[in-house]
């Protein structure tokens, strides 16, 4: 993935079409911000879906992880992994 563009709202908004086209041509994300706080990027959904995919993985080593930490602890008072992720979901919700 390229180094991201850097936009206004009002700029992004006037060639909106050009910065998906960007993004999905080139490859190129664009950092959207509003009072110069950056706020959103538009990348390809490709490359949304990847990412979105590597930290789903994560989560489910990093929950496997404690799991089996859990497992080695001895199981009073644990929970299953199911359990566990939805106790996370609740508070990531």
């Amino acid at each position: 993935m390229s180094d991201p563009v850097i936009e206004s709202m009002a700029e992004a908004r006037r060639h909106f079409a050009d910065v998906i086209d960007r993004a999905r041509r080139d490859e190129i994300p664009t950092i959207i911000t509003r009072r110069g706080k950056q706020e959103a990027v538009v990348l390809d959904i490709n490359e949304y879906e990847r990412l979105r995919h590597i930290a789903e993985q994560a989560e489910e080593t990093w929950l496997n992880k404690l799991a089996d930490e859990a497992e080695a602890e001895g199981t009073e008072g644990s929970v299953s992994l199911e359990e566990m992720a939805a106790i996370l979901r609740a508070h990531h919700g």
